[in-house]
């Protein structure tokens, strides 16, 4: 009998590449900014731009901490956004984007109603109240989120910065990581996130990242895959479960609804699983906004969003192993970093 005839090869689409940055801030006009407060071993980090931007979220852990995230769904007034914060400090974090608030109503930067100027400025935060002082008694937030905010910029570092300054995974240290993909449509596609996971980046006890298969150019080790032995066990998470959540943004320049950023924050999801094991669990507060900044239009809606998509989780995937990646020691640490265990 002879054998059935080979299906014709199909020719392979233009491969990805990333920014030049490989940040978020690859996509024109977005800028990113970060304080911390050592005596608190946490931070704040603000993402903003000149004019509005297009915004919408996916929830899926079972614990998060918001502000004005309602708003963010396709059937609500309010269409645009002035920035996002991403905080530690649990639920007082919130009051960062109070600082961020106060600023862009000086700067005249916000949603007009009558004579007045509201901007709206939605935020998430991880809980990392364990990490330093406590003590104080006046809430710190509002003045880091405006320090934040006034370091905005194209270019910014990842680890311990920003709301990554005191971020733990089960086994090492988090922190703040961001990536970038240039797609053959010519839209540029980000991700900036705090890893703070319940879970953990790496496979065992291994210097592996779970991200391996993503990963491009060496930007977190160029270690390579590794087989998970023991993938059908319940991986290791932290001691104390109120000390997790992992807070995302994913962002593109083309042209999208509320609709379609929030498509694009759900498929972002698929990214955070690849990356940290487990995610998503009762006690996260895994979340991800999802922005465009409007400046491309779609060429193909339906080929173009969901390679945006796809784009934007294998973004987060690999921010997710830059952020742990590039954690910095700090003596108030509760755990190494992955420099300290397993760097040259």
């Amino acid at each position: 009998m002879n054998p059935l005839p080979l299906s014709p090869k199909k020719a392979r689409s233009p491969m990805m590449k990333r920014g030049p940055l490989n940040l978020i801030t690859d996509i024109t006009g977005l800028m990113v900014g970060n304080a911390a407060d050592a005596r608190l071993n946490s931070g704040v980090t603000v993402l903003s731009r000149d004019a509005p931007f297009t915004a919408g979220i996916s929830v899926m852990g079972g614990a998060p901490g918001t502000r004005e995230t309602d708003l963010l769904a396709p059937d609500k007034t309010v269409q645009q956004v002035n920035a996002l914060v991403l905080s530690g400090g649990s639920a007082f974090g919130l009051a960062a984007a109070d600082g961020v608030s106060s600023a862009l109503r000086a700067a005249g930067k916000g949603f007009p109603v009558g004579p007045h100027i509201v901007p709206i400025v939605p935020a998430a935060i991880i809980f990392d109240l364990g990490n330093g002082d406590q003590s104080w008694s006046d809430n710190p937030y509002p003045a880091l989120g405006a320090k934040a905010l006034a370091a905005s910029g194209a270019d910014f570092k990842l680890g311990s910065v920003g709301a990554g300054t005191g971020a733990t995974t089960a086994n090492l240290k988090g922190g703040l990581g961001s990536a970038s993909l240039l797609l053959p449509s010519g839209h540029m596609v980000g991700a900036l996130v705090v890893v703070n996971a319940l879970g953990s980046a790496t496979v065992d006890e291994s210097a592996h990242f779970h991200a391996a298969p993503c990963e491009l150019d060496e930007e977190f080790g160029g270690l390579g895959p590794k087989i998970n032995t023991n993938a059908a066990k319940t991986p290791a998470t932290k001691l104390h479960p109120s000390t997790a959540t992992t807070i995302a943004i994913v962002a593109t320049d083309a042209v999208l609804s509320k609709a379609q950023c929030t498509r694009m924050a759900t498929a972002a999801q698929d990214g955070m699983a690849r990356a940290l094991w487990p995610s998503h669990t009762p006690m996260d507060g895994d979340l991800i906004f999802g922005i465009a900044t409007d400046a491309k239009p779609l060429k193909d809606e339906i080929t173009d969003t969901l390679n945006i998509g796809h784009a934007a989780a294998l973004c987060l995937t690999r921010a997710i192993a830059r952020g742990v990646f590039h954690a910095q020691y700090a003596p108030a640490d509760t755990l190494p970093t992955w420099q300290e265990t397993f760097g040259p």
